[in-house]
């Protein structure tokens, strides 16, 4: 696994670096936004550990630019800022999970390595082809990303995965359960209901795509072609 560590403090991210290299990941370390932006452009990694305190550009910028540049990397928040203003702010800036400090390396670890399993999962086995088409979206399973007219949209990794498992289910509709299994692979500590914010924040992004995410009550969601 290809990390990016984005931490400014030197103490903290020599001890991170060398406690994630021993347990057999490859980790690249930035301690600036601006370098980091850069970095994380130039050779996309498998998982995104961000502070959000950094000089030359905030964490919530990198990751606002990075997501607008296309790029889904799962992001782990990593930070001092404990408030719940401040988790919801990251969050909605595109990041898949929030760590506040101080922290458990095993608890990091684990948090990384099911970002990296759930990402990994975005693309579904059982969609025939490279490619699959619902109205206007169409899933790419080469590069991973959905497509509206040609522009990919800005989804966040646990997004793309529920969107593109329905796409492959087309017209059939999907259990909670079966979403949140998905979405959340052996991930116990998160609450079940953290499905229905998965699907609350597609359905504002598909807005305008003439595809609508429909919830069926006691069967689940489906896709349904707008007008």
């Amino acid at each position: 696994m290809h990390l990016l560590l984005i931490e400014d403090d030197a103490a903290l991210h020599t001890a991170l670096q060398r406690s994630l290299v021993r347990s057999g990941m490859r980790v690249e370390v930035c301690s600036d936004g601006l370098r980091a932006l850069g970095a994380w452009k130039a050779q996309a990694p498998d998982v995104v550990v961000l502070d959000l305190s950094l000089p030359a550009m905030d964490g919530l910028d990198v990751l606002r630019q990075a997501r607008q540049a296309g790029l889904d990397t799962p992001v782990l928040i990593l930070t001092a800022r404990g408030t719940v203003g401040d988790k919801v702010l990251g969050l909605n800036a595109g990041a898949d999970d929030y760590l506040p400090k101080p922290f458990d390396l095993d608890e990091l670890e684990a948090r990384v390595r099911a970002l990296h399993r759930r990402h990994g999962a975005a693309a579904p086995a059982d969609a025939g082809g490279n490619s699959v088409q619902w109205g206007q979206l169409r899933h790419d399973r080469d590069n991973g990303a959905i497509y509206h007219q040609h522009k990919v949209l800005d989804l966040t990794p646990r997004e793309l995965t529920l969107l593109s498992v329905l796409m492959a289910k087309q017209g059939q509709a999907l259990s909670k359960e079966r979403l949140f299994e998905l979405v959340f692979p052996g991930e116990t500590h998160v609450q079940y209901e953290a499905i229905e914010v998965v699907v609350y924040r597609l359905r504002k992004k598909l807005a305008n795509t003439g595809v609508v995410l429909t919830t069926l009550r006691g069967l689940g969601y489906l896709l349904k072609l707008g007008n």
